[in-house]
């Protein structure tokens, strides 16, 4: 092997060593790349590499430059440090679920918003957003943890950090305590004990309950729908200081928004689930119906969800019929899924559903009414009275916009009829104005021509 052959194998090889790093080389195995197409290793010792690329001399003569301008060992390190920063701030992402956690933070952002009154306190927004991010990845690690060798047998997640062995549990232990202490403090000092005591009940909830779940029951989309639907409860606590109805509005559209999401998926990763042993409902629904027809019924579900935050004063009249016309086009999609289940189906109603939830939280935005801290008692009551067509009537509503005009058009003639106008327009002619002069002066000499007559 020439020089600068051995000098390509060895600078690939540092290349590899450096990218995941001497903080974590302990926690790797030394013994090269371990079996698995979605697994790598360590090729060798990283603290070497740029002793052995500076002592055979080999960058200079690879390069056509003389001994003084190769790569020194400093800057060689330097470079391998940026790699190891980079690969790890990735395999951090990885371990968070970062887009995950992500779509968690908007949901709660909006409970934020639709819990906040008249005006919006930005920078609790942002404190409760880091706090719940905080949170997520905290429950999305222990998650990965649990569910090591699983993901190693599942094309969609074996080149995560810890199937691919490029992280140790160790490792992913401390990030998983570090971003749930983190989370929970920031919303027990920033917001309230309300929030953070959510934020710690959802974590224990998705890593010690739907996690082991996913392994024995079908009905683990069910709790994980749960888990789904407190991140908004969070953030109206965090806004308002306590859950009102609203909130469980908003909450039951998470819940329900999440069976057509992930029993899509779960259709469209169906094998994959298999070969992870992920008890889902997809795996003994051989025709797909049954998960398509849990989809549609769900889908139902979010048709009233607009109307029962207009009847709770969260939102504005058109925010009832926008979701439910939202909800419409999702039910469209759940029902091609139901009479043709497929692959392309599924596939439809998984994009479907990523486009329904930013569209109806941006409905509830522009719509927003200041929260007006009704209870469920309240709530109750004017459902009632719905329901007996005494508060709300659509046609009612137009009959009382025509009385309004009518009053208000009513009240105008009245004002005329008593001069008011006549008081800011006296004489809109040269000709009305004299006539109007002669008939006032004749009046008041009539007047005066009495009063002397009385005396």
């Amino acid at each position: 092997m020439s020089k600068s052959q051995r000098f390509r194998h060895l600078y690939l090889q540092a290349c590899r060593t450096w990218q995941y790093g001497t903080q974590v080389l302990s926690e790797l195995t030394p013994s090269g790349v371990v079996k698995g197409s979605c697994q790598q290793g360590v090729l060798g010792c990283a603290s070497r590499v740029p002793s052995l690329l500076v002592s055979h001399g080999f960058a200079a003569q690879y390069v056509g430059m003389s001994t003084a301008a190769a790569v020194s060992s400093r800057q060689v390190g330097q470079a391998a440090k940026q790699r190891v920063k980079n690969g790890m701030m990735k395999d951090y992402k990885q371990l968070s679920k970062f887009k995950l956690s992500s779509l968690v933070v908007m949901t709660a952002g909006a409970g934020f918003v639709a819990g906040s009154g008249s005006s919006i306190d930005w920078m609790g927004f942002l404190l409760t957003s880091l706090g719940t991010f905080g949170c997520a990845a905290c429950a999305n690690t222990l998650n990965q943890m649990y569910e090591v060798a699983n993901d190693q047998m599942m094309s969609r997640t074996c080149n995560r950090p810890l199937p691919a062995g490029r992280m140790g549990l160790v490792h992913a232990a401390a990030f998983a305590a570090v971003m749930g202490a983190c989370g929970i403090a920031t919303l027990y000092y920033q917001a309230n004990p309300t929030t953070a005591l959510l934020g710690a009940s959802n974590i224990a909830l998705y890593a010690g309950v739907y996690t082991p779940l996913k392994q024995v029951t079908i009905a683990n989309t069910w709790v994980g729908a749960v888990v789904g639907a407190i991140p908004p409860l969070m953030g109206w606590s965090a806004a308002a200081g306590q859950l009102e109805a609203g909130a469980w509005i908003l909450a039951g559209a998470l819940f329900s928004w999440q069976m057509p999401h992930f029993l899509a998926l779960a259709w469209l990763c169906k094998d994959d689930y298999i070969r992870g042993g992920f008890n889902m409902i997809s795996r003994m629904d051989l025709s797909g119906r049954r998960t398509a027809l849990a989809a549609l019924r769900h889908c139902a579900y979010l048709a009233p969800l607009g109307l029962l935050a207009y009847v709770a004063g969260s939102t504005t009249q058109p925010f009832a019929w926008e979701a439910a016309g939202l909800s419409a086009v999702l039910g469209v999609y759940a029902t091609r899924f139901a009479m043709s289940p497929s692959q392309q189906s599924a596939r439809k109603l998984f994009k479907m559903s990523l486009l329904y939830l930013p569209l109806l939280l941006l409905g509830m935005g522009v719509h927003r009414q200041p929260n007006p801290h009704m209870s469920m008692d309240e709530l109750q009551g004017r459902l009632v009275a719905l329901s007996a067509g005494l508060w709300f009537d659509p046609w009612g509503s137009a009959v009382s916009a025509l009385d309004a005009l009518n009053e208000g058009v009513n009240t105008l003639a009245d004002r005329i009829s008593e001069g008011l106008l006549t008081t800011y327009i006296k004489c809109p002619s040269k000709v009305l104005c004299e006539a109007e002069a002669e008939t006032e002066e004749a009046e008041g000499g009539r007047k005066e021509g009495q009063a002397l007559q009385r005396k």
